[in-house]
């Protein structure tokens, strides 16, 4: 998988495909269905931690020992995403529960959907030769929140009030640019 990710992420290939890969939407979105359908949520810590480990080992061993280049920026970055996405990962195992704290569980990846799908409007300049992509990848981010709303949830109220709270914190969270405050100048990750 982490030569897969660090192939498409070259200039040659497609650029929707490295748009996808370098942000962070798509790994929260696997991430959290690795974790719901595990089994238990210390497997889905344990599976979560495999896949990221072994996927940025790769991904890095290939960018620094084939292509010479240490993104010391970025490595930390993933770094500190990998270790902490197996905690992560253990409470988002309880997503996939009844009530209303598995709502407030599975709305918190959701809300991240939406806040960068949103700010993706900013992201190429109209002068930039992929602003066409926009659309494109909106209707991506679009596509992998209805798939997180529409299986997830055991219960189809939930639907409805994970909906509700996503909504809400996004709206605090575009409002407050809060993934902007985040992750400040990593633009290739946002």
């Amino acid at each position: 998988m982490g030569v897969a990710a660090k192939l498409v992420d070259t200039q040659g290939i497609n650029p929707i495909f490295d748009d996808i890969g370098g942000r962070l939407g798509i790994w929260i979105f696997v991430a959290t269905l690795i974790s719901v359908f595990s089994y238990s949520p210390k497997l889905a810590a344990v599976k979560i931690c495999f896949f990221f480990s072994s996927l940025l080992t790769v991904y890095y061993l290939y960018t620094v020992f084939l292509l010479y280049f240490f993104p010391i920026k970025e490595i930390v970055f993933w770094g500190i995403c990998a270790l902490v996405s197996p905690v992560c990962a253990y409470v988002m195992w309880y997503a996939r529960g009844n009530g209303v704290v598995s709502s407030i569980i599975l709305s918190l990846p959701i809300t991240v959907l939406m806040s960068e799908g949103y700010q993706l409007r900013n992201a190429y300049l109209p002068e930039h030769e992929h602003y066409y992509l926009i659309p494109v990848l909106m209707g991506i981010y679009l596509i992998m929140i209805t798939t997180l709303l529409f299986i997830v949830p055991k219960r189809k109220l939930n639907l409805l009030i994970v909906l509700s709270i996503s909504l809400t914190l996004s709206f605090i969270m575009i409002y407050f640019n809060i993934l902007e405050w985040i992750f400040g100048g990593l633009n290739a990750v946002l």
